[in-house]
């Protein structure tokens, strides 16, 4: 926790970036250091009014939801797709499913893709990741059957069964060493 910048004795509960003349300053405040700083803020002459944050925010308007959609209720927690819309906020994990075909053009424009490309922590084990390809893989085998790609189907069951075979013997090799 951060010590007042003014007083050094209490901790900051308010932490204020100060901008004047093109001069950028952090100020990290006790109450009654800010309570001090605002009086002093409020006698200046040349400091703006302040304004309320959402005050400078655009109008935004209301999200509307094609009927189709409005009726779409998750089964498990009974959160509608119109409720998702309007808090921004999903009510269980099985809205995911409940709500694929809607949240998968969101997700895409939000993100730019629907897939995890980031970093895996270091301390999940090779067994997790290869489990986490074999998913994907497999959803795209059936991808691949229900578009009647063939070639690409057969391509993949055959990466399936690659490291399906190899994860076999990993687990094999760890059985015998322990």
């Amino acid at each position: 926790m951060k010590k007042c910048t003014r007083c050094d004795n209490k901790p900051a509960t308010l932490h204020i970036t100060d901008i004047q003349d093109g001069v950028v300053e952090a100020l990290h405040l006790c109450q009654s250091c800010a309570e001090e700083y605002f009086e002093s803020a409020e006698q200046a002459p040349n400091i703006e009014e302040p304004v309320a944050f959402a005050d400078k925010l655009p109008e935004i308007p209301d999200i509307e939801v094609d009927s189709e959609h409005a009726n779409l209720i998750c089964p498990n927690c009974g959160i509608s797709f119109a409720e998702f819309r309007s808090k921004g906020r999903l009510g269980c994990p099985h809205d995911y499913i409940s709500f694929e075909e809607e949240l998968l053009p969101l997700l895409e424009n939000i993100h730019g893709g629907t897939q995890h490309v980031g970093k895996y922590p270091k301390r999940a084990p090779d067994a997790s990741r290869k489990q986490f390809e074999l998913i994907r893989l497999r959803n795209e085998l059936n991808l691949a059957v229900e578009d009647e790609d063939y070639e690409e189907a057969a391509r993949l069951r055959d990466t399936i069964k690659n490291i399906s075979q190899n994860a076999g013997e990993d687990e094999q090799v760890s059985e015998t060493e322990t």
